[in-house]
């Protein structure tokens, strides 16, 4: 029950939730790849290629039709030759330097296998819904009034809470229900939370989510937890149990 503050209040914090939690769904389908990088250099390789084909037919027909008598500069035509040279090494300094990352993040995800079937605790405003549940922790004073909204993936709000915290670290599981009762499918959603004070002034509330790791991959920003299909960067999360 919440009694300290005023109805108008109130609606302002579920406005306020409402619309972070609504803009948080965009990132529900961001999707990754791990070719990017190597793709990005394969195209440079492609591209030198045919630039530097290119030039040595131009350069051939130069030297073939050139004036006896006005013989092409040799310094200019080494100095290109030496551009192109010095751009075809920097080229495979990177490749080799891809390389060397793709092997130091597969022996991570080696290692970080060991994490499946373990809690992790991070900071995201993605809400892993798993088996029907999903769970958030927050902080706040004691008889603060806090409100949760929760959005599905179209930026819809299904759910709704709100109450009075209890001073120092609150724990909120959330059923997999919408407003009206109806259990959703697991996945991925929005969550935001906000408190508000008798003035009608909103604030974000800091928490941290958990959820069961249930895999471990490797994409082009680096590794990532699974929970379910919900995919967390492994530089979000905190601590695992």
């Amino acid at each position: 029950m919440v009694s300290s503050v005023t109805s108008s209040n109130i609606l302002a914090l579920r406005k306020a939730t409402d619309s972070a939690a609504a803009g948080g769904a965009s990132s529900l389908a961001s999707s990754t790849s791990s070719s990017g990088s190597s793709s990005s250099t394969a195209g440079a390789f492609a591209s030198m290629a045919s630039n530097e084909n290119n030039f040595l037919t131009l350069l051939t027909t130069q030297l073939k039709h050139q004036d006896p008598s006005s013989p092409m500069d040799s310094q200019n035509m080494a100095s290109q030759i030496a551009q192109f040279t010095a751009v075809e090494q920097q080229v495979q300094t990177n490749a080799n330097l891809n390389t060397l990352i793709s092997l130091n993040e597969s022996s991570q995800l080696t290692q970080n296998k060991a994490l499946v079937g373990q809690t992790a605790t991070f900071s995201s405003s993605v809400l892993p819904l798993q088996s029907g549940q999903a769970h958030l922790s927050y902080t706040a004073a004691s008889g603060e009034v806090i409100g949760i909204s929760i959005a599905d993936k179209s930026g819809k709000i299904v759910r709704h809470a709100f109450g009075e915290a209890n001073g120092g670290t609150n724990n909120w599981t959330w059923d997999g229900k919408d407003d009206n009762g109806n259990s959703l499918p697991d996945g991925s959603y929005s969550v935001a939370l906000k408190t508000v004070d008798n003035t009608g002034t909103t604030s974000n509330v800091p928490y941290t989510i958990t959820g069961k790791i249930t895999g471990v991959k490797k994409g082009n920003t680096g590794l990532s937890v699974m929970m379910g299909s919900t995919e967390v960067p492994m530089s979000s999360v905190q601590s695992t149990s």
